[in-house]
């Protein structure tokens, strides 16, 4: 099954990205594909769904399956293929812009071909919407195509870590599941050992894998959650004191509490509330 939309390339480019083309292969073992360096001037995402291929680095043929991902820049080789025992569901896009691969070399891209997608499901779901977009109007709203091609490269960008010769088990799915509650848990105390206990992992391990899914400590996690709360409140509860907001949070110290909030906010909650509480 195959699902693609290819659209015209724009000679005078006046987006920061726009998709050449998108789309998708699935339960197709024949599906095999080799450009020569120089070949191709556009950025391409090939991002595995579900199955499994190959991708070969330098004569290194590389098993990539659901979850993983590899990105071209322009003018690079490309050899890539399915699995024919398990074809694999490739999900597609070819993209270009002004600017963009100063973008995508300043945040680190060009230093890995392959990627693990901490988050699958909202880069798949990013995906369709651009798919969606394309074959049911074309081109004939460039900005939207603009804009669903950002945002599903803002999706890999977020969420993509290069891909580690170990494969990882599905402990990083489970962390994805606790961060909800952990969201809703965050104004309590935070105590390592009981979150680690919930996944049954030494708290050693469950801090590495935390990283390794999002990116930030489970603390920095939970920081981000107090503050944005306190946030809200502040705005909502005009009544209440800024101690008050501190405690209800989780930092029953004040003085850390505005420490924390001018970190991410640059100013103080008091300095916040008069600047966006209106009268």
């Amino acid at each position: 099954m195959k699902r693609q939309s290819h659209l015209l390339t724009l000679p005078s480019m006046p987006f920061f990205c726009f998709p050449e083309s998108v789309g998708f292969y699935r339960n197709d073992p024949g599906h095999s594909v080799f450009r020569e360096a120089g070949a191709l001037n556009n950025f391409n995402i090939h991002y595995v769904a579900a199955g499994k291929g190959y991708v070969e680095v330098e004569d290194v043929v590389h098993e990539l399956g659901p979850g993983e991902a590899v990105l071209y820049f322009p003018m690079q080789r490309q050899r890539y293929y399915s699995s024919e025992e398990d074809p694999w569901d490739i999900r597609w896009f070819h993209f270009y812009g002004s600017g963009l691969q100063d973008y995508l070399i300043e945040r680190g891209l060009h230093h890995s071909l392959l990627w693990t997608i901490r988050q699958s499901a909202s880069f798949e779901q990013a995906h369709e919407n651009l798919l969606q977009e394309a074959e049911e109007h074309r081109m004939l709203h460039p900005v939207r195509l603009s804009t669903l091609t950002y945002a599903l490269l803002a999706e890999f960008i977020e969420h993509a870590t290069p891909l580690s010769p170990v494969k990882s088990n599905n402990s990083g799915s489970r962390i994805l599941e606790l961060l909800p509650v952990m969201q809703q848990e965050a104004v309590k105390p935070f105590i390592l050992e009981d979150w680690a206990g919930r996944l049954d992992v030494s708290t050693y391990y469950f801090c590495k894998l935390f990283r390794s899914v999002t990116e930030m400590t489970p603390m920095e996690f939970i920081t981000r959650c107090r503050l944005q709360m306190a946030k809200q409140w502040l705005l909502e509860r005009k009544n209440t004191t800024i101690g008050q907001i501190a405690e209800e949070a989780g930092y029953p110290s004040v003085s850390y509490f505005n420490k924390r909030f001018m970190e991410h906010e640059g100013m103080t909650p008091s300095a916040y509330r008069r600047l966006y509480g209106g009268a």
